[in-house]
C-alpha cells in the first residue's frame, strides 16, 4: 500500500493474506451464489446526506457515491472518478475544469450531467448545515455548467489543493430531484452512483449494499453485495467476527482485543488474520476559549506541559497509537514536532511557572468531555489517565463528562464543552487538510479559532505552492504558531488494525489514503 506521500505503506500482516494475481470479480449468477462481505464496524453514519456530515459517515458514501476525483492505489495524486479529465486551465490554480464520463446515471435512473454536479456543490453551501462540511468550499466563487458534460470551478484564491477536495465524500454528487437545494435529503435512502446501490439501511444497525450494475469509474468491483453492521461496543463485534456472524471488523478494535488476536495468530490457533497499516488519523484536545479557564494562554500551555503522550499510548493502547506532536502525522509531508520543541517532556515545575507567572495559583477547574462510543472502549480509559496526570501535578482539578456520539457532536458544535476529545481522520493525503479545517470562524470542531497570520497569510500562501512537498517549510510555520497558541492540542496518531476470516482477501487495497474502508476491494478467496 501507499502513504500520503507515495512511499511504500506495508501492510504488516500477522498472518499473511494471499492474493490471487489476474482476477476479475464473478457475477452474482456465478454458480448460483452471491459473494456477499459482511464488514463490523463502531463508526455509524451520522447523515445519509453528503451535505450534512463531516465525519465517520463518509465511510458509507465513499462506496454508493461518486466523486470527480479519486485518490488511486497505486500514489497520492488525484485521479479521475466520475468525470472524464480534470484540470487547471490557467497558471494561478484558480480555474479547474471537468468533464465528465460518457453515459453516467444515478440509481434512479437519471442522468448524472454537469448541471447535477453544480446542484450537488451548491447545495452544500446553499444549507450550510452545522455538522456539514461547506467549510472545505469556502474558497469557491462559481461553478457553471457548459453543455451537459463539463463543469468549470473558479476559486477565490489559489489553491493546489482543489482537486483533493474534489476526491473528498464531502463532494458526494448527488441527483437533484431527490436532493433538494435548500433543505437536507429525508429518510434512510440514497440515490448516488457509485460501486453500490443502498438496498436497505437501519439507522445505527446496518446498512445492506448491492453491487451497482450502471455504475463507470475507476473501481473493480469484487463482490456482489456487502453489509455493514454498526455496534456500539467493540465486545460485540469482535464476538461476532469470532462466531462467523461477520467476515471482517474495520474501527473500534480496543488495545487488548489486537493484543489477543496477535498471540493467537503467534501460537497459531485461530482463523482470524490482523492487518496492521500505517494510520493518519490523529487524535487531540480542543480548548474552547469561550470557557474561562480554557480561553487562559496560561493554562492552555500548563496543559499542553503536563500530558504524557508516551505514557498514554504505553498505558492505555498498549502502544497500538504513537506519540504526536504535531497536529500533521508522522509520514506526511510537513510534520514537525513543534509541540515538543516549545514545551519538552512533561513537567509539572514548568507548568507551575506557567500558571504563576500568569496570575494564577489557585486549582485550575477544568470539565473534559469525550464521546463515549465514537472512538471504541479505550477512550474512557484514555480521559481518566489525562485527568490522572493533570491532577498528579497538583495544579488542576479534572471533571470527566461524556456522551453518545450523536449528542457530543451537538454539543460541541453549539460550544457547550470547555475542553474536549476529537480524533480526525484526513480528508485528502495533504497537511493542508490536517490544519484548515481546524482554524478560523467556521471549521469542523464548531470552535472558532480566529487567527489572520494564519487563515490570510501562512495558509494561502501554501495553498499556492503547485509542489506539496515545498510547502512543508510554510507548514513547519504554521505548526509553531498553533503550538504557541494551543487551542489545539494533539495527543496521538493511530495506527490501522483490521480482523478479517482468513478467507477473506483484498484488504491490504480496501484502506484508502484517508482511512476510508473501500468495501469494493474485498473479496472471499473461496469464491475465485
Amino acid at each position: 500500500m501507499f502513504d500520503r506521500n507515495g512511499l511504500p505503506r506495508v501492510a504488516a500482516t500477522i498472518l499473511p493474506l494471499a492474493l490471487v494475481a489476474g482476477c476479475s470479480s464473478l457475477s452474482p449468477g456465478d454458480g448460483g451464489k452471491a459473494h456477499r462481505i459482511v464488514v463490523g464496524t463502531t463508526s455509524a453514519p451520522s447523515s445519509l446526506d453528503p451535505a450534512a456530515a463531516w465525519d465517520g459517515s463518509w465511510e458509507l458514501y465513499r462506496n454508493v457515491f461518486q466523486t470527480l476525483m479519486t485518490i488511486p492505489n497505486s500514489g497520492t495524486t488525484p485521479e479521475p472518478e466520475a468525470a472524464k479529465d480534470c484540470g487547471f486551465t490557467d497558471s494561478a490554480s484558480r480555474v479547474y475544469r471537468c468533464e465528465l464520463r460518457e453515459g453516467l446515471r444515478f440509481s434512479s435512473g437519471r442522468p448524472l450531467d454537469a448541471e447535477a454536479v453544480k446542484h450537488s456543490f451548491d447545495r452544500i453551501t446553499s444549507i450550510d448545515a452545522p455538522s456539514g462540511p461547506a467549510a472545505l468550499l469556502n474558497n469557491l466563487e462559481q461553478i457553471d455548467a457548459r453543455g451537459s458534460r463539463t463543469v468549470v470551478f473558479r476559486l477565490k484564491k489559489s489553491d493546489a489543493t482543489f482537486p483533493f477536495i474534489l476526491s473528498t465524500p464531502a463532494t458526494s454528487l448527488v441527483d437533484p430531484m431527490d436532493y433538494p437545494r435548500a433543505t437536507q435529503h429525508p429518510g434512510n435512502t440514497v440515490t448516488g452512483s457509485g460501486p453500490y446501490t443502498l438496498k436497505d439501511y437501519t439507522p445505527g444497525k446496518k446498512a445492506e449494499l448491492v453491487k451497482n450494475p450502471d455504475y463507470k469509474g475507476s473501481a473493480k468491483v469484487r463482490n456482489d453485495a456487502v453489509t455493514i453492521r454498526y455496534y456500539k461496543h467493540s465486545t460485540n463485534m469482535v464476538s461476532d467476527l469470532k462466531a462467523g456472524r461477520i467476515d471482517i471488523t474495520y474501527r473500534g478494535l480496543t488495545p487488548e482485543q489486537i493484543l489477543e488476536f496477535q498471540d493467537a495468530a503467534t501460537t497459531g490457533d485461530t482463523s482470524i488474520d490482523l492487518s496492521e497499516m500505517t494510520g493518519s488519523e490523529v487524535h487531540f484536545l480542543v480548548f474552547n476559549r469561550k470557557d474561562k479557564q480554557a480561553a487562559k494562554p496560561a493554562v492552555r500551555r500548563a496543559v499542553a506541559q503536563l500530558v504524557d503522550r508516551k505514557k498514554l499510548v504505553r498505558e492505555v493502547y498498549d502502544r497500538t497509537a504513537d506519540p504526536l506532536y504535531s497536529m500533521v502525522p508522522a509520514g506526511i509531508t510537513g510534520h514537525t514536532n513543534a509541540y515538543l520543541d516549545r514545551y519538552g517532556d512533561p513537567d509539572p515545575k514548568k507548568a507551575r511557572k506557567t500558571l504563576r507567572d500568569a496570575g494564577i495559583f489557585d486549582k485550575v477547574n477544568l470539565t473534559l468531555w469525550y464521546a463515549k462510543d465514537r472512538y471504541g472502549d479505550a477512550t474512557s480509559r484514555e480521559f481518566a489517565e489525562i485527568k490522572r496526570q493533570l491532577e498528579d501535578s497538583g495544579l488542576f482539578d479534572i471533571t470527566l463528562k461524556s456522551r453518545p456520539w450523536s449528542t457530543f457532536q451537538k454539543g460541541y458544535l453549539k460550544r457547550e464543552y470547555p475542553v474536549f476529545g476529537r480524533g480526525w481522520s484526513a480528508d485528502f493525503p495533504d497537511a493542508d487538510n490536517y490544519i484548515t479545517p481546524f482554524v478560523g470562524e467556521k471549521n469542523a470542531v464548531g470552535t472558532p479559532y480566529p487567527d489572520r497570520n494564519l487563515t490570510e497569510e501562512l495558509l494561502p500562501y501554501s495553498r499556492r505552492q503547485s509542489d506539496r512537498g515545498a510547502a512543508g517549510q510554510s507548514f513547519a510555520k504554521v505548526q509553531r504558531k498553533m503550538a504557541d497558541d494551543v487551542q489545539l492540542l494533539p495527543l496521538w496518531q493511530g495506527k490501522v488494525y483490521v480482523a478479517a476470516e482468513k478467507d477473506i482477501a483484498g484488504v491490504e487495497w480496501a484502506v484508502d489514503a484517508s482511512v476510508i474502508l473501500r468495501v469494493w476491494e474485498l473479496y472471499k478467496k473461496s469464491s475465485w
